[in-house]
């Protein structure tokens, strides 16, 4: 769990995200608006992409913790897009900044877990081979994160989700059709 001071550190960050991009943030920005001096600063993180990704890994974790189960594609979706949207000005900061990196890498982990997620709820009751659910994950979970980039390099224009949900409605028993092929062979 983190400390009060690491978590001050880290709300005074994403509200200067909010506010600036990123490479208008220092480590002085930081500490003036959360009160503590330099030294504390470096305590909790080595530095500014240190704190960007303990920010970002923190998120990933509440959201793996927060959805244990997801029952459609719809909500697989929602969840992904929704862990953007809490902190929508400060992610496209991130994702616009040299640290893009680290924002897909846990990205990509988000839309994985939620597509996993999915996918067990589907096969509770079926057989699946390792191989064949791994292929199958990995390439959900790519069209997941393919999609959302789109949007994220789009800047969050719109809202995303009237678009997923239609999809996802035209995409509808595909993925059990897919299952019913593993079965077969």
């Amino acid at each position: 769990m983190p400390s009060f001071t690491r978590k001050a550190i880290m709300n005074a960050f994403l509200e200067l995200l909010d506010e600036r991009p990123l490479s208008k943030i220092t480590i002085r920005d930081i500490v003036d608006r959360c009160g503590v001096n330099r030294n504390t600063f470096y305590y909790h993180f080595e530095d500014i992409p240190a704190l960007i990704e303990a920010i970002v890994r923190d998120e990933a974790d509440q959201l793996t913790r927060e959805h244990s189960s997801v029952s459609s594609m719809e909500e697989m979706l929602d969840i992904a897009v929704s862990a953007i949207l809490k902190y929508r000005r400060a992610a496209l900061h991130i994702y616009n900044s040299a640290n893009r990196d680290v924002y897909e890498q846990y990205l990509m982990q988000i839309c994985h877990y939620v597509v996993a997620r999915y996918f067990d709820t589907l096969t509770q009751e079926r057989p699946v081979n390792a191989a064949d659910r791994q292929l199958i994950l990995h390439c959900y979970s790519c069209w997941c994160f393919g999609l959302i980039t789109d949007w994220l390099n789009n800047g969050l224009r719109e809202d995303i989700r009237p678009e997923l949900n239609r999809l996802c409605a035209l995409h509808s028993n595909v993925l059990l059709e897919v299952l019913e092929r593993c079965e077969k062979q």
